[in-house]
């Protein structure tokens, strides 16, 4: 059973390691809550955005770091690379989660990692692995007597990895977290676009939490206002993009339904459909039908939350907007974990007017 000390309440005494980090959605959030956070990554090009925006970054491997490596620590968060996991399709994506699950329990199991490592190395695809990396952290630390547990445990993932969260929370709640895992949609906290995330938090000391949703969710054909009264309603594209004044409608270059013929669409008073690397092959069209401009790297990233003046930088930028944690659901979900609840407006004021050096730590 958890401990029932209680945790620190001040940002000063947390630190984050941030595996998988990105270009920075979660640490910029983190950056916001006054929380100390170091990011590793091994994208040159989104590490090029990080430190552009003043966030402390490893550039590398994971797996080339250890625990050790970060010895102030007390926070670890990540979200591993997640292609490897669908589940749609000739059920490759199925076989590759059940070996992940089988890999969970040897790891739990404490079997030697060179013996893990190599039969890792017979799977089709070597990203699967990664989704071990969080767990070998945090049961790295709990082994080792020169170090501290990791007080607060946050992974992200796309909803078709919770039953590895689910894995990953009984194997924690063994070593004396509580655990708790969900989905979770982006709108329903104020992020302008429809994106479900399977999220991790575990705690040490305390009750571990999911975030309590503070907008409606995005029902095709409802109103923004229907539902909950006591939910804020969901955020339209047109509200993060005042720069279109006049209302247009997005087609997706991806097939909705079952049929690839038929092109998914969100008008502007609607909440953008998931971001993804491919943003730019999306049409935009006014509501005559005249073709508009796409959205540029700056709106794919007001899109995901992120503020206007974040630096996007490096190779392959609609890449890294696209595979990013959108900042202000990391906002509610890292202020939750930490046992803090909700973010403030002021909080979340200061997400959307962050500005590179101005609330970010250089190193």
């Amino acid at each position: 059973m958890a401990s029932t000390h209680p945790q620190p309440s001040s940002p000063d005494a947390y630190s984050i390691v941030d595996l998988f980090a990105g270009p920075g959605g979660l640490d910029v959030a983190a950056e916001v809550l006054g929380v100390r956070t170091t990011g590793v990554e091994w994208d040159a090009g989104a590490c090029a955005t990080r430190r552009k925006a003043g966030l402390i970054t490893v550039e590398g491997d994971v797996r080339t770091s250890r625990p050790a490596d970060f010895p102030e620590a007390n926070v670890l968060t990540g979200g591993p690379p997640c292609q490897t996991f669908t589940v749609a399709g000739s059920g490759s994506g199925r076989r590759a989660l059940d070996a992940v699950l089988a890999f969970v329990r040897r790891v739990v199991d404490r079997d030697k990692a060179a013996n893990i490592d190599t039969d890792l190395e017979k799977l089709k695809d070597v990203r699967t692995g990664l989704v071990l990396e969080p767990l070998r952290w945090a049961l790295d630390v709990i082994d080792a007597p020169e170090l501290s547990p990791y007080e607060v445990i946050v992974l992200e993932q796309v909803p078709s990895v919770l039953p590895v969260w689910e894995a990953y929370a009984e194997a924690l709640r063994d070593e004396g977290y509580d655990a708790t895992c969900g989905i979770l949609r982006a709108e329903e906290f104020g992020v302008p676009q429809t994106r479900r995330r399977a999220v991790l938090v575990a705690r040490r000391n305390g009750r571990a939490q999911l975030p309590m949703p503070t907008h409606q969710p995005y029902r095709r054909g409802t109103s923004p206002t229907l539902g909950n009264p006591a939910l804020l309603p969901w955020v339209a594209m047109a509200e993060v993009l005042p720069q279109r004044s006049a209302p247009f409608e997005v087609i997706s270059n991806y097939g909705t339904g079952g049929d690839p013929k038929a092109r998914g669409r969100r008008h502007s008073s609607q909440p953008s459909a998931t971001v993804t690397g491919k943003i730019s092959r999306n049409r935009v069209v006014a509501e005559d039908g005249t073709e508009l401009p796409r959205f540029s790297l700056a709106e794919a990233g007001l899109l995901q939350s992120f503020p206007a003046a974040y630096p996007w930088s490096g190779t392959d930028m609609a890449q890294q907007i696209g595979n990013a944690v959108p900042p202000r659901l990391a906002l509610h979900v890292l202020s939750t974990a930490l046992g803090w609840g909700p973010p403030s407006q002021a909080t979340l004021e200061r997400l959307a007017t962050w500005r590179p050096g101005k609330g970010s730590r250089a190193g």
